[in-house]
C-alpha cells in the first residue's frame, strides 16, 4: 500500500527522486535477520543532509553489522508533507519504505538551532507524540546528537537520550546495549538508566532537575537518580584506527556539497574566541596522510565523484599537508579527480601551496579575516596581521587569481561603528593591491566579496557570556556597511538579522524554551533556515503566548559565576579557562595556538596528556 500511495503523489512533487531511495551503495537488507532498527534523521532537505559527513559515516558503521539496519530520513519538502499528510503516508525510511513508528531508534542529527522546529514536525509526520514523556514504551527510542548536543536544553522535553561528542564507538554501543535490553523487556526507564550509567557522553534529560531564581535565570542543576555528573562527551583518541567507510550513497540528484569528502583532522589549534567548533571539538587530532589518501582513492573508485574534499575546520593546519598533496596528486591527476581545499588560513598560505592548489582548484580562494580591524582581531583571537592578509592575497594574485572571497562578522563583543567600516577599507585595499601589481592577470578586472554574518555568541566559547546584538543594532551596522562601499570591485552579502536572533535564542536557552518551540511548531513553524518558511511574527507569537522574552537569552550579559544552562555538560574545556579569554578578549589580548604553547584549556585531559607531545 505505502508504494501504490507513493507512486500517485510522487508525480505532484517537486524534485521526486527526494523520496525514492535506491542509490549507488544505498544498503538493503533482509529485515527477518535484523534485532535492531536505526532511522538516520537529518531535520533538513534530502540536499542538505546528503551532503553532511558526518551521516555518511554513522549510516555506514551501522550497517557494519550484520544484525543492524541502519536507514536514512530527511524532512520532506512542503508540497511533499501536503500530499503525505492528505494521503495519509507516514514519514519513512528511504532503503525499506517502512514507517518511522516500526524502527527501534529514531535518530537525530543537530546540526544548526533552527533545525529545532523540524524535528518536531518529523516526529509529528511519524505519527509519534513529540514529548518523551509521553512516548512511555522503549521503541520507539527517539535519541540526538551533533553539535547542538553541546547545549540541547531547548529542545531537552522532546529526546529521550542524547549523545554528546563523538559517535563511532558511542553509537554502536548504545545500540549493542539496546539490543539486549529489548531482548531482556526491559523497560525505557531502565535501559535509560543503564545507558547513561554505562556509556560515555550519554545525557538523559529526565534524571537531571533544573530549578531557577526569581530573576529567570538557573539556580541549579541536580541529578535525581543515581547518573553521571557531570556528563563528559565521548571521543576518539586515535584516529588513524577510527571506522571510515569506503563508499558513499550516491545521490540521484545534485546536492549543496556534491562530491567525496574525507575528513584529515579534528579540533582546532587556534581558539579563535568566537568559534564553538573549535573548542567543542578538541583536543586536536590528526589523521596519518597515507591513511588520508587510501581514504581518499577508495572513495573515488565505489563512487564515480569527480571531486574529493579535505575536510576540516582549518585544512592548512594540517602538519602533513604537502605529503598528503603529493600522494594524492598522482591519482587525481590521472583520474581527472579534482581535490579541493576549504578551510586555508591567511597566515600559512604560500607560494609552494598556491603551486599545488592551482593544479587542482580553478575557482577563487577563500579566506577568513573575520574582523576588519587589528583590535577586533585581536579581541577575537584571530592571530592574523592586516600585512598577512594582503601578502596572501598578493600570492594569490601573481599566482594567477582574480577572485577572493572573504568571510567577516558583525555584533562582536567591543565592536565599533569603525570597526564595520574597517571591513569596507580591507576589502577596498585588497582591490587597489591588485591594480597595483605589475605582474597582475593581464586584461581582468578583481573581484572581492565580503560576507558577513551577525555574530551568535555560543555555549562553550569564551564568548558565551556576551550580550548579541539586537536586531535593530545589526540592521544599522548593516546600512554602515553598504554605505562604507565606494568601488564596483566590492560586492558585499550579509545574513538576515531576524535568522541571526533567533539563533542566538536558542543557542543559549534553557528548558524554559521547550514550550515555545512546541507552540512555534503548532504555529507553523519548521524548516526555519530557509527564507520561504522563516516567520518571525509566528516566532514572536509563541514567545508571548509561553510569557518568554527572548531578550533574556539573546540580549543579556552573564556574570561569570551565574550557572549557564549548559555548565553540566563537559566538553572538556573549563569554564575557568573561557573566563580567562574572555578577559584578556576585552584586553584585547591574544592568545598564541597550541602548537606554539598550551594555554592550559583542559581539553588534553580527554587523551591523558599532551595535545602536542613534539611540541
Amino acid at each position: 500500500m505505502m508504494m501504490d500511495k507513493l507512486n500517485r503523489i510522487l508525480p505532484l512533487v517537486q524534485k521526486p527522486a527526494r523520496y525514492t531511495g535506491g542509490e549507488l551503495n544505498s544498503i538493503m537488507k533482509d529485515k527477518n535477520k535484523i534485532e535492531v532498527r536505526f532511522a538516520f534523521c537529518f531535520p533538513d532537505l534530502y540536499e542538505v543532509g546528503m551532503s553532511h559527513l558526518g551521516m555518511k559515516i554513522l549510516y555506514s558503521l551501522l550497517n557494519e553489522k550484520e544484525n543492524v539496519w541502519c536507514e536514512r530520513v530527511f524532512a520532506p519538502g512542503a508540497d511533499m508533507e501536503a500530499q503525505m499528510r492528505q494521503n495519509n503516508i507516514p514519514l519513512y525510511g528511504l532503503e525499506s519504505f517502512d514507517p518511522l513508528s516500526e524502527f527501534d531508534f529514531i535518530g537525530f542529527t543537530l546540526q544548526y538551532e533552527l533545525c529545532y522546529t523540524t524535528v518536531l514536525n518529523m516526529l509529528d509526520l511519524a505519527g509519534l507524540p513529540v514529548r518523551s514523556k509521553d512516548r512511555e514504551e522503549l521503541t520507539p527510542l527517539v535519541v540526538a546528537g551533533g553539535p547542538c548536543t553541546c547545549n540541547p536544553e531547548p529542545i531537552a522535553d522532546f529526546i529521550d537520550l542524547f549523545m554528546l561528542g563523538e559517535g563511532e564507538e558511542q553509537l554502536p554501543a548504545l545500540v549493542e546495549l539496546y539490543r539486549k535490553a529489548k531482548a531482556e523487556g526491559r523497560s525505557k526507564k531502565a535501559f535509560l538508566m543503564q545507558a547513561a550509567k554505562e556509556i560515555p557522553g550519554i545525557y538523559v534529560p529526565m534524571f537531571y532537575d533544573v530549578a531557577y531564581r526569581s530573576d529567570g535565570a538557573i539556580d541549579s542543576v541536580k541529578p535525581n537518580e543515581d547518573v553521571p555528573f557531570p556528563i563528559t562527551k565521548a571521543i576518539v583518541k586515535n584516529l588513524d584506527q577510527v571506522y571510515y567507510p569506503d563508499q558513499f550513497v550516491v545521490p540521484f540528484i545534485e546536492t549543496v556539497h556534491d562530491r567525496a569528502m574525507v575528513e584529515v583532522l579534528r579540533g582546532c589549534i587556534r581558539g579563535c574566541r568566537f568559534c564553538q567548533a573549535g573548542f567543542i571539538y578538541r583536543p586536536f587530532r590528526e589523521k596519518n596522510f597515507e591513511t588520508l589518501n587510501k581514504n581518499g582513492r577508495n572513495l573515488c573508485d565505489s563512487t564515480g565523484y569527480e571531486e574529493i574534499s579535505l575536510s576540516s575546520l582549518s585544512t592548512s593546519d594540517y602538519s602533513q599537508l604537502e605529503p598528503l598533496l603529493d600522494k594524492m596528486l598522482t591519482w587525481t591527476d590521472e583520474s581527472k579527480v579534482n581535490l579541493s581545499l576549504p578551510s586555508l588560513r591567511i597566515d600559512n598560505f604560500s607560494e609552494e601551496l598556491l603551486d599545488k592548489i592551482k593544479k587542482v582548484r580553478k575557482s577563487g580562494l577563500t579566506f577568513a579575516p573575520e574582523a576588519g580591524t587589528q583590535r577586533m582581531r585581536d579581541v577575537i583571537n584571530k592571530n592574523i596581521s592586516e600585512e598577512e592578509v594582503l601578502n596572501t592575497c598578493k600570492t594569490a594574485f601573481e599566482g594567477g587569481y582574480t577572485s577572493v572571497k572573504l568571510y567577516f562578522m558583525m555584533g562582536l563583543p567591543t565592536e565599533t561603528d569603525d570597526d564595520i567600516r574597517g571591513i569596507i577599507y580591507l576589502a577596498q585595499k585588497i582591490v587597489d593591491l591588485f591594480y597595483s601589481l605589475p605582474t597582475k592577470p593581464k586584461g581582468k578586472g578583481v573581484n572581492v566579496t565580503v560576507s558577513v554574518a551577525g555574530f551568535v555568541p555560543k555555549p562553550h566559547t569564551p564568548f558565551e557570556f556576551e550580550p548579541q546584538d539586537t536586531m535593530d543594532e545589526l540592521k544599522r551596522k548593516q546600512a554602515i556597511l553598504l554605505d562604507t562601499v565606494r568601488s564596483r570591485k566590492i560586492s558585499v552579502k550579509y545574513h538576515a538579522s531576524d535568522v541571526t536572533v533567533l539563533e542566538g535564542v536558542l543557542a543559549r536557552g534553557d528548558r524554559k524554551l521547550c514550550d515555545v518551540l512546541e507552540t512555534a511548531w503548532k504555529k507553523g513553524c519548521k524548516l526555519d533556515s530557509w527564507d520561504e518558511f522563516f516567520s518571525l511574527e509566528r516566532w514572536n507569537e509563541a514567545y508571548a503566548e509561553c510569557g518568554i522574552d527572548p531578550a533574556f537569552y539573546s540580549n543579556r550579559l552573564r556574570s561569570y559565576d551565574e550557572i549557564l544552562p549548559w555548565d553540566h555538560l563537559d566538553y572538556g574545556v573549563t569554564k575557568a579557562f573561557l573566563i580567562r579569554e574572555n578577559k584578556k578578549a576585552h584586553e584585547s589580548n591574544t592568545t598564541a595556538h597550541c602548537r606554539a604553547i598550551c594555554s592550559g584549556c583542559g581539553a588534553n585531559c580527554l587523551l591523558g596528556g599532551n595535545c602536542f607531545d613534539a611540541r
